[in-house]
């Protein structure tokens, strides 16, 4: 599954409206038709939020919004790249050699990621490219983007990646909700801060319990080679982590290393500087958001009749535990998460890195009208005057398709 690229879809391009007007903007820029387009969808992660890059499952879905991108190879080693959104400047350079500057978050460095990966396997290697711009993440965004199917979320594992099909009740609706607080995750060392907090954290953990600790990375491998639950894992984090924030200088006494093999061994570049990391915190969010993923997808499979309010408190427990344990929330997320139960949410939780960006929820269908007028006013209007909400900040969305490629008949 992990070597399939997108699908190929022939299609008549002034039947699709949004492809015909990009198909003319392309040719007034460049002067010529696209050979193809390709379309990657959104995605939003129902629950399982910064675990993926702990080896422990997530359950994402793609939505129906999605991005286009009309494409014609030419002959010379030069790049072009061009963005319909006059914000986006145009951006050349030679494809012989991509520089992508990680203190920048520029448009097309996302773009040039992918093109430095492309020789390798398509799916496992979106994981690897992102590393370009300077984010140690997973591989979630990239792995429902090819995996998705209409009408299903996806269970995504890892290692190797994966996906079984989710069956989402039917009587309830997943609205987004746009914070409109950004917080670039490849701009800040927040994210990898987190990471290396994980990664650290399962070290620890794995020498507390004689485990060959050199070779752990992920907690989800110390959970692998004890053959312990989650629960069980949850126990051990409480005997072996102390709940105050550990120093460098703690964790190379902890690990019996000094202070530079930490920095060059173990710590990303962008954490060397970093004070504290606080382990306890970080372990007992993912060993517990993991078990979540895990009895959400318990609850669609048996289905019973109080589906959509198991659900609910599931996201529910999740935001507390990402605000609390996780702290990658932010007061507007949390001011919308607290909006949306008000309004008929049977649960809301942040969605995506955090510390901005947007809120999932869970809605009962027949709340769905008044849920959006309500949330709209409450959030939009009155609560954040200074807000001025795009037209998709806030909407209700079912699992769309993955990535597609477009050749035109």
């Amino acid at each position: 599954m992990a070597t399939e690229g997108p699908a190929v879809r022939r299609v008549q391009v002034a039947e699709h409206p949004r492809l015909l007007k990009l198909k003319e903007m392309f040719n007034s820029k460049f002067g010529s038709v696209p050979k193809f387009y390709v379309r990657a969808p959104g995605r939003v992660n129902i629950i399982g939020e910064h675990i993926d890059y702990c080896g422990y499952s997530v359950l994402p879905m793609a939505v129906e919004q999605d991005m286009l991108i009309a494409v014609e190879p030419v002959k010379t080693h030069v790049l072009q790249l061009a963005n319909t959104n006059p914000l986006y400047p145009d951006f050349s350079t030679s494809a012989n050699n991509i520089q992508i500057d990680k203190t920048k978050p520029l448009w097309h460095n996302y773009f040039l990621c992918g093109f430095k990966g492309i020789q390798v396997e398509l799916a496992e290697i979106c994981t690897k490219s992102e590393h370009y711009i300077g984010t140690e993440g997973g591989g979630m965004d990239q792995s429902i983007s090819f995996l998705a199917e209409e009408g299903t979320a996806k269970l995504i594992e890892f290692s190797p990646l994966r996906a079984t099909d989710v069956k989402l009740p039917s009587g309830a609706v997943f609205v987004i909700a746009n914070s409109c607080v950004e917080m670039n995750k490849a701009a800040t060392s927040h994210f990898n801060i987190r990471v290396m907090e994980c990664r650290l954290a399962a070290k620890l953990l794995a020498k507390h319990k004689c485990l060959p600790w050199e070779e752990v990375l992920r907690l989800e491998e110390v959970q692998a080679k004890l053959g312990f639950s989650l629960e069980e894992m949850l126990l051990i984090t409480e005997d072996a982590l102390h709940s105050e924030p550990y120093s460098p200088e703690e964790i190379c006494r902890c690990l019996g290393i000094s202070l530079q093999e930490l920095k060059t061994q173990i710590l990303s570049p962008n954490t060397h500087d970093v004070l504290t990391f606080k382990l306890y915190k970080r372990a007992k969010h993912v060993y517990s958001e993991a078990a979540r993923v895990l009895q959400f997808k318990k609850i669609c499979e048996e289905a019973p009749d109080n589906t959509v309010q198991l659900l609910g408190e599931l996201m529910n427990q999740s935001h507390v535990s990402c605000r609390d344990m996780y702290e990658c929330s932010c007061p507007e997320l949390d001011q919308l998460v607290d909006i949306c139960r008000k309004f008929g949410a049977q649960g809301s939780r942040l969605t995506g890195a955090g510390w901005g960006g947007c809120t999932v929820s869970i809605v009962p269908a027949d709340k769905l009208s008044s849920f959006l007028a309500n949330v709209h006013e409450a959030y939009y209007q009155r609560s954040n005057q200074s807000l001025v909400p795009e037209k998709q900040s806030l909407f209700a969305t079912k699992p769309g398709g993955g990535a597609l490629v477009f050749l035109e008949d």
